[in-house]
């Protein structure tokens, strides 16, 4: 039952507004190069990437530059994006090409579904999730991402000792977050209560556009436990 909600939980948001006609292209061209397909089976990411390297999921990596900068600065690391916003799949196809990484590649779906159905229990080595939509009206908060037992379902997904990292320009959501993140079995904050700024992070264009509108930017740390 746990599992079902979990992915009857959207991990996106259907945003309005055109792909330009290169992010068109690269999306039509480019991606199919570096497209994970889930069917019906448990990924198998040692036989994707051709490696034993650790594997960092993002769920909603917008248009996919600091996505892109991340895995460029971490060779040794093997990065999977999870979107459904085809300019910005089409945008972060690019960067993979351009940058010419062997260590990311991308997922088109319901990030919910796939871990729920596509992904084996503690597999993963963390989950980036950055500035995911606010749902700011009180009556959609239950659309949020970071909710039980969504939370519960990540937790079970990674690796003892993974870490989860959570950052929102919404103060309302990261304390929420907070909360949730906090009530979820297997889960141990890393530090009192939010985590001090990742400085390996790269800045997002939904972070730019937070700070100019004053937002303040807070960061989630938490690990999963080892017992």
């Amino acid at each position: 039952m746990e599992e079902k909600a979990a992915a009857r939980i959207r991990s996106f948001v259907i945003r309005k507004g055109r792909s330009s006609e290169a992010q068109k292209r690269s999306y039509e061209t480019l991606f199919p190069l570096y497209r994970i397909v889930p069917e019906q089976k448990l990924l198998n990411f040692s036989q994707i990437f051709g490696n034993e390297n650790p594997v960092v999921i993002e769920i909603g990596f917008g248009m996919g530059t600091a996505t892109a900068h991340i895995a460029e600065q971490n060779p040794a690391i093997n990065y999977v994006g999870i979107d459904v916003h085809r300019p910005g799949i089409g945008k972060l196809a690019w960067e993979i090409d351009r940058r010419k990484l062997t260590n990311l590649r991308i997922i088109e779906g319901d990030a919910a579904e796939i871990l729920a159905n596509n992904s084996a229990d503690a597999s993963i080595s963390a989950f980036h999730i950055f500035f995911p939509d606010p749902w700011q009206k009180k009556r959609h908060h239950k659309r949020r991402l970071l909710t039980r037992p969504f939370t519960n379902l990540l937790a079970r997904k990674l690796l003892p000792g993974a870490y989860l990292y959570f950052v929102s320009d919404w103060a309302d959501y990261a304390e929420w977050a907070l909360a949730e993140l906090s009530a979820t079995a297997g889960l141990e904050n890393k530090y009192e209560a939010f985590a001090p700024h990742q400085e390996w992070r790269a800045e997002t264009e939904f972070e730019r556009k937070g700070l100019k509108k004053n937002h303040k930017v807070q960061e989630l740390m938490f690990i999963r436990s080892v017992t």
